[in-house]
């Protein structure tokens, strides 16, 4: 007989196991190069392009 407690912990187990959703960039949509930090999910190449109104310098 199956355990029903044992049956509930393997199910949220498998849950858990999955990969956490796919973010995209907020301006084309893009989701490779995409930069996180700071909550900012701009994918690199609009970064660059939107960085400086952001207040980012450039140093080099």
């Amino acid at each position: 007989m199956i355990n029903p407690l044992k049956a509930k912990m393997k199910a949220e187990q498998k849950k858990r196991d999955l990969a956490p959703t796919q973010q995209y960039c907020k301006n084309c949509g893009n989701n490779k190069g995409m930069i996180h930090r700071y909550n900012i999910n701009l994918c690199r190449r609009c970064f660059k392009e939107f960085a400086e109104m952001m207040g980012f310098k450039k140093y080099s």
